[in-house]
């Protein structure tokens, strides 16, 4: 066993001028003569590995020139500076030590592929570059999310995959077999619960997957993805558009902050559109969305929903995110708040992402009324007896509330700059796709 330093790839550079063994994949190979140059990555990154003929042995030296693409293989040399390399280092081998020679003509090699064929080898395409700072930035996103609200005194409450009811409307719901206690589904949206437990401890959130069985093939959906809820009492829909702004501008100061080289050179994302995601957002009604949108020459009419073009024009117009608010109050599930001046209108919001990126955070004020709580239940045609506990908050110590819920894939998709969101989580979920 070596008693080296095991080093990591990206914090290569504190071991500069030491020998050190690296433990990885070989991710690409070539030769020149004397030289083999072995591109090696270890999961946080990519480093060249120069093997010289009269360092290493006769028999490590043939060896590395036929080895196979994705050998796992341990590498010892000495670290060396080099402001040629993309890290800024490569390693001088000393030795190689074949972990496991791969199996010859790895499927995805070094050439262009479909999309389907990538998503038939997702288990594999996660080991391109390209997709580990996907997964890196999504990894500082989940984080960033953590350390916010952490930060501001929320508590994490998990709320439960299966639900007995529908969150948003049944039309979207997975539904699945329960014991003896007939039909359960899969969560739309831990909102509700979320609700009850504001009532319990101020301010929390929820955090994990959610799932909606819509037939959808837009770029923008997947049928399984994540969603982080904060709920807050007494908090009305400004304060709750003020936490969705602060919220946002923080995970991408955060990006920024950690991944602004990988973005720009491994993902080609123009940074210079993020740098420009700082408060205040413009907030325009539905109203005025309207309007924006006929002189625009969309046929939309006052009541219609907004799809995928309608964000679009109306994102494009603002080179940070755009809040709309107060929708007409048809288009709103059943617990939103009526505007008090105004009850055609709801008191929720959309944060529209610029670039086509859509909607990334929706929400609002939550009816408080036990009364009319019960009217809207009744009115969406919803089972009253499923509400018996959520109608319970209403009965002791109701308040005013807002909360929102922000899609993590739509989120790093924009971040990513990417065009779609399969490729934001590592195994996606589509209508056409349950594998790998």
């Amino acid at each position: 066993m070596s008693t080296l330093p095991r080093a990591w790839i990206n914090e290569i550079g504190k071991y500069e001028g030491q020998e050190v063994e690296l433990r990885g994949w070989l991710d690409n190979r070539r030769s020149s003569g004397k030289l083999h140059f072995l591109q090696v990555r270890d999961g946080t990154g990519v480093i060249q590995c120069v093997v010289f003929k009269g360092d290493v042995s006769p028999e490590v030296f043939a060896e590395t020139n036929h080895l196979p693409q994705e050998s796992a293989i341990k590498v010892r040399g000495t670290v060396k500076k080099d402001d040629r390399a993309p890290i800024g280092y490569e390693l001088g081998v000393k030795d190689v030590e074949v972990v496991q020679k791969a199996a010859p003509d790895y499927p995805l090699g070094h050439k262009e592929h479909g999309v389907a064929f990538l998503m038939d080898q997702r288990h594999l395409w996660l080991r391109s570059n390209r997709q580990r700072v996907v997964m890196a930035v999504r990894h500082t996103i989940v984080k960033a999310i953590r350390d916010y609200f952490d930060g501001k005194g929320f508590r994490l409450v998990d709320s439960p995959i299966f639900t007995p009811n529908a969150c948003e409307g049944t039309s979207t719901l997975f539904e699945v077999p329960y014991f003896d206690m007939g039909k359960a589904y899969l969560t739309q949206s831990g909102q509700l619960y979320a609700e009850a437990s504001a009532m319990a401890y101020g301010k929390v959130y929820t955090f994990g997957p959610t799932f909606r069985a819509e037939k959808s093939k837009t770029r923008r959906h997947l049928t399984e993805f994540w969603m982080v809820e904060p709920e807050v009492a007494f908090m009305d829909l400004e304060e709750d558009m003020d936490l969705a702004e602060d919220f946002i501008c923080f995970i991408a100061q955060r990006v920024l902050e950690n991944h602004a080289k990988e973005l720009q050179t491994i993902l080609e994302r123009d940074i210079a559109k993020l740098e420009t995601i700082k408060k205040p957002f413009p907030r325009i009604t539905y109203d005025e969305a309207v309007k924006v949108l006929q002189a625009a020459g969309n046929p939309i009419q006052w009541g219609d929903d907004f799809g995928g073009d309608e964000e679009t024009i109306l994102a494009s117009a603002y080179d940070r995110p755009v809040m709309v608010h107060r929708y007409p109050a048809e288009l709103k599930a059943f617990y939103f708040k009526h505007d008090p001046q105004n009850p055609r209108v709801a008191l929720g919001m959309d944060v529209l992402a610029p670039e086509g990126y859509g909607e990334i955070i929706g929400g609002g004020q939550r009816e408080e009324s036990y009364e009319t709580l019960v009217e809207r239940i009744k009115a969406h045609k919803l089972p009253l007896e499923a509400f018996d506990w959520y109608l319970d908050l209403r009965k002791w110590g109701s308040v005013p509330h807002a909360g929102f819920g922000l899609g993590l894939e739509r989120t790093v998709a924009w971040m990513c700059g990417l065009h779609h969101v399969r490729e934001t989580i590592p195994y996606p979920r589509m209508m056409e796709r349950l594998t790998p």
